[in-house]
């Protein structure tokens, strides 16, 4: 049965007139899932018995089953959900002085093959709906309902590569913006991709608010082929000619994600490489320590070396920041947990 958080507000619209309802009935029914999030149709008293029975006759509604809840001491909330078919996801809820942002998964399990990540040691197994993408940010909405806290930020960068999900990855982010849905404004989002060349071509075609980061990890095809094998497809080159058409058609600046793994791409030559591929461009660069993978084999760069590499980056002109480590007294690495879960319950 199709999710109702499947259905854009358009969406909703077009469906409401072409079942015999009006465009008002959309509105309220949108009200009632984003502004008082019931989870039955019973409870949307203000629309008409017909509706709610042809409602509950075809779309399901509900929060997503919660499978495990682990709580960082730094507050860190991931969350292990059980989606209708069986399927095991996850989300991480993080807070910040500036607000509480919310990680978003958008596959079932990842293709891509980086090495130094948990997500892709489960392939990929099917693309989330929107209605999917759409319950992660409202159950644990729900959830921080009761302490009084609100999701303001969005970033798209959980188990999976976005742009290999583009339509229902877009649906889900015009639900979460939309002024009727949780209201979450467009700069307060984020997608983050791998460097699919045709999608970042296609996001800048949209001229969007919402905000573009390439997980980099590395400023060099030598490096960026060992442990991503996305960079064999669309190499550097491909991937920075990209970017330059994305600034021709927004005036919006790019966040490179760069995860430091010990000796792999914290070098001072990997500084100079980095310095060179952003001077051309309105970029920040988010230095990442890295939350340590048993299966990789890498090793996250110590703070003090961090720092140095931060340092070094400041000193040729480069923005960066380097984040704060969260979540790391839990599975807190991207498809960690989930991986953990998936394969207990082989062996049971």
């Amino acid at each position: 049965m199709k999710s109702i958080y499947d259905f854009t507000y358009d969406q909703l619209v077009e469906m409401c007139l072409d079942n015999g309802f009006k465009k008002y009935n959309a509105n309220q029914i949108f009200s009632w899932l984003y502004r008082k999030r019931v989870t039955s149709y019973e409870e949307m008293t203000n629309i008409s018995k017909k509706l709610r029975q042809f409602l509950k006759e075809n779309y399901s509604i509900g929060t997503l089953e919660i499978l495990q809840l682990q709580v960082s001491k730094d507050s860190t909330r991931k969350y292990l959900f059980k989606l209708s078919d069986g399927s095991s996801i996850e989300a991480v809820l993080m807070h910040y002085d500036y607000g509480n942002t919310i990680c978003v998964t958008s596959q079932v399990g990842c293709n891509m093959g980086c090495t130094f990540c948990a997500s892709g040691l489960l392939k990929k197994q099917r693309d989330l709906t929107a209605g999917e993408m759409v319950l992660q940010v409202l159950t644990v909405q729900k959830e921080i309902d009761e302490l009084g806290k609100r999701i303001s930020h969005i970033v798209v960068m959980g188990t999976g590569e976005p742009f290999d999900n583009y339509d229902s990855v877009m649906s889900f982010l015009n639900t979460v913006n939309h002024d009727l849905g949780l209201g979450i404004g467009a700069r307060h989002i984020t997608i983050s991709t791998c460097g699919l060349v045709d999608g970042i071509k296609r996001f800048a075609d949209e001229k969007t608010k919402y905000n573009l980061a390439i997980s980099l990890h590395a400023p060099n095809d030598e490096i960026r082929n060992q442990i991503m094998p996305v960079n064999k497809a669309y190499p550097i080159a491909k991937l920075m000619e990209a970017l330059k058409y994305y600034t021709s058609k927004n005036n919006r600046r790019i966040s490179f994600e760069y995860i430091l793994l010990k000796g792999v791409n914290d070098t001072d030559k990997c500084v100079n490489q980095l310095a060179e591929l952003t001077k051309h461009f309105d970029v920040y660069v988010n230095l990442i320590p890295y939350n340590n993978v048993d299966e990789s084999g890498y090793v996250s760069t110590d703070y003090k070396s961090a720092m140095i590499f931060y340092d070094k980056l400041m000193r040729k002109n480069v923005r960066c920041t380097l984040r704060q480590k969260m979540g790391d007294d839990i599975d807190a690495a991207c498809g960690q947990l989930r991986s953990k879960y998936e394969r207990k319950k082989i062996n049971e």
